[in-house]
């Protein structure tokens, strides 16, 4: 009996610049990966609306929709709402890129750029998708109930109070390592550790804009956040029980 192929990943490329758009496809063809075009921002909301990717590549500066408005719509009604989103800026401004991150944005990479460091970005982004984080829950992963919040990792759902909450791959894993083990602090490098594993291209400061992005899920008051609380100078906690 064959083993089954692996599908090949399927990436949206959201970038007005022919030469640029062109020429990350043919890389990530080189690498077996199905790459879909589109060269504005509305025409990519619409495909991430139609259809489920593995990973979308999203320009900053877009004609008519920007990418930030076109990041904050995928993040809030489309197919892809886990789906990791790597956005292309040519700023270079440390504020731009807290945007981009802040808008829903996985990761960030400043233009120009070597297409080994774009491939490297685009394979750590899948291996913490969707799909992969599907593969890699066993029954060993217990779900986790925590005053008004439950997390299901075998059906990646989340419920608080009741009510279900859509959070991206990077979101739930953060909420699961620190709502799993109450009052523990973990430091910045440690959630860098559990989040983003291997990947070496994110800082601290991409921890402290993903809590920001949880809190404003799962918090009734994100500016006083009671469940993921800030330790000063270490990093952070879920409140003890």
């Amino acid at each position: 009996m064959e083993a089954a192929i692996a599908p090949r990943p399927e990436v949206l490329v959201v970038e007005d610049e022919t030469n640029i758009r062109e020429l990350i496809c043919l890389h990530l063809g080189l690498e077996h990966m199905s790459c879909v075009q589109a060269a504005d921002g509305q025409a990519g909301l619409q495909l991430a609306r139609e259809r489920p990717f593995d990973l979308v590549i999203l320009d900053l500066m877009l004609p008519g929709l920007d990418g930030v408005t076109v990041c904050r719509a995928i993040r809030r009604e489309s197919r892809n709402v886990e789906t990791p989103i790597l956005m292309l800026t040519a700023r270079r401004e440390e504020s731009d890129k807290v945007v981009g991150l802040d808008s829903g944005a996985d990761d960030y990479l400043t233009k120009p750029f070597g297409v080994r460091e774009l491939m490297a970005r685009v394979r750590a982004l899948l291996r913490r998708g969707p799909r992969a984080a599907a593969a890699e829950v066993s029954g060993t992963a217990r779900p986790v109930t925590y005053k008004h919040i439950e997390i299901d990792p075998s059906r990646r759902r989340v419920r608080v109070g009741g009510r279900d909450v859509e959070l991206t791959s990077q979101e739930f894993q953060l909420l699961y390592v620190l709502l799993s083990n109450p009052g523990i602090v973990f430091s910045r490098e440690a959630l860098l550790g559990r989040v983003w594993k291997d990947d070496t291209f994110v800082t601290g400061r991409s921890v402290d804009t993903l809590v920001k992005r949880v809190r404003r899920k799962i918090e009734e008051n994100p500016a006083e956040p009671s469940v993921v609380l800030t330790v000063w100078g270490t990093g952070y906690k879920a409140a003890d029980v």
